[in-house]
């Protein structure tokens, strides 16, 4: 066994166990300058730390994040459009089940534009 190699692994479990838990920030500035005119600035700022230090701290934007939590519903917007559609369509059953698909509803044209509003008066 190489000298070190056993005392090297586990310290650097150590170390990691040790920022995991306590939490670490990394922070950066690149700004790239031509004559004294800033062309570009890249701020960089890199928290490592375990998800349950993150909650800790405040930091849970992976719940809300469609891409990445599946209990994410979406946003207050797309909620409310899933509720008025449903009401829509419950309201449609209560006038006459089947009368209107979801394609077409009265007063619509087949692209789903009000009748008459294609630049044409109505008949």
């Amino acid at each position: 066994m190489p000298y070190g190699q056993s005392s090297s692994s586990s310290s650097l479990a150590d170390i990691l166990e040790r920022v995991l838990d306590k939490g670490i920030v990394i922070a950066g500035d690149i700004r790239i300058n031509l004559l004294d005119i800033e062309l570009l600035t890249i701020k960089l700022r890199i928290l490592i730390a375990s998800v349950d230090k993150a909650k800790e701290m405040g930091i849970d934007w992976w719940e809300h994040d469609p891409s990445l939590s599946s209990r994410h519903t979406g946003s207050p917007l797309e909620q409310e459009n899933r509720r008025l559609r449903a009401e829509l369509e419950a309201l449609r059953d209560r006038l006459e089940p089947g009368m209107y698909d979801e394609e077409e509803a009265p007063g619509e044209e087949p692209d789903g534009r009000p009748a008459g509003r294609r630049g044409e008066s109505p008949p």
